[in-house]
């Protein structure tokens, strides 16, 4: 088997690569800090502490959004920033063969931007094959999707959900939809704007979704910095957990109606396999507290997760890589 392979989840927040047979190599946030338009000041993480906080020369920013690669430029160099770094731990990476996880709902525009990405970089790929995100996610809990039993994945991620039915190895539906964790955070944003006439950054929301934020009434409070629109000035305020979560509910109540939709259009036969088995929950953003009993309330199915949602794709991608039986899965190969 050729050890030269390397699989990469293009995730909106944060990009993970897998080397085969040494597991997550690269871990890091899908941002950049360029200065002036061409010089790249820093990548990664250490672009993302930059975040929201840079002067005006310095533009940082995510180059995928909404599922997609939407600044070909910036993502060419941010990936051969993370190429370069990669080579100065495992070697040259010359004539590797990727493995790349893409959303089932995109154009063939879309699609073609993850081959040109890589081939913009001085590896010199030998082959790009390209697996779709709903095989990968449920090859990363474990699940033995080559076989007859349908499987309802559900992954949320940081600027969209993706919801699919999967049979024998295939996709029977898919749906991408633009809501994430960065819509959560941006729910918060604008109620305490609306209600407070305050205004807070996203990492600052991010951060009262992580620890107050659920999926169900709750209790708990949370003291954050930033400042009031009336007076300009920097201040304080105190979020309760009760109303964190209404500012959730529309765009949650918004997920639960698209995996309705789906539901409604599954096979009968494949429906039945779903209620037995129940929705299999993933992405960064099923973390939020209490989501599984949101679900069940709303669909009446039981939920399943994952010790690690965030690494079911680049886990499913490695077992790919790692098991020749799976080359059935590819979707696509150039």
């Amino acid at each position: 088997m050729n050890r030269k392979v390397l699989g990469i989840d293009f995730g909106t927040s944060t990009i993970k690569i897998v080397k085969a047979g040494k597991g997550i190599v690269l871990d890091e946030k899908s941002v950049i800090a360029i200065f002036k338009k061409t010089e790249v000041l820093a990548t990664g993480d250490k672009a993302y502490e930059m975040y929201e906080k840079a002067p005006v020369n310095i533009n940082v920013s995510y180059p995928v959004k909404n599922g997609v690669i939407a600044d070909l430029s910036n993502m060419n160099m941010l990936m051969q920033s993370f190429f370069n770094k990669l080579s100065e731990g495992h070697g040259k990476l010359k004539g590797y063969d990727y493995y790349i996880a893409i959303p089932t709902d995109i154009t063939e525009v879309e699609k073609r931007s993850y081959f040109d990405v890589i081939l913009s970089t001085k590896t010199r790929p030998n082959k790009i094959r390209m697996v779709e995100k709903p095989i990968a996610d449920a090859l990363g809990m474990d699940l033995d999707i080559l076989d007859s039993t349908g499987v309802l994945m559900v992954d949320i991620g940081a600027n969209t959900t993706e919801i699919s039915v999967l049979s024998l190895g295939g996709i029977i539906f898919s749906k991408l939809i633009p809501i994430g964790g960065n819509s959560f955070d941006e729910d918060i944003i604008n109620m305490a704007r609306r209600k407070y006439n305050f205004v807070i950054g996203s990492k600052t929301a991010e951060n009262v979704k992580k620890e107050i934020g659920s999926a169900m009434p709750a209790r708990g409070e949370i003291v954050v910095y930033g400042r009031n629109t009336i007076s300009g000035l920097p201040g304080e305020l105190v979020l309760d957990a009760g109303e964190i979560h209404e500012a959730l509910l529309e765009d949650l109540q918004a997920i639960m109606d698209n995996i309705k939709v789906i539901l409604e259009r599954t096979p009968p036969e494949v429906s039945a396999d779903i209620y037995r088995s129940g929705i299999y929950v993933t992405g960064g953003s099923s973390k939020l507290e209490n989501l599984a009993e949101f679900i069940t309330i709303s669909t009446g199915l039981k939920v399943n997760f994952d010790e690690e949602p965030e690494n079911t794709v680049i886990n499913g991608l490695g077992t790919i890589i790692n098991n020749p039986q799976y080359n059935k899965l590819i979707a696509d190969e150039r």
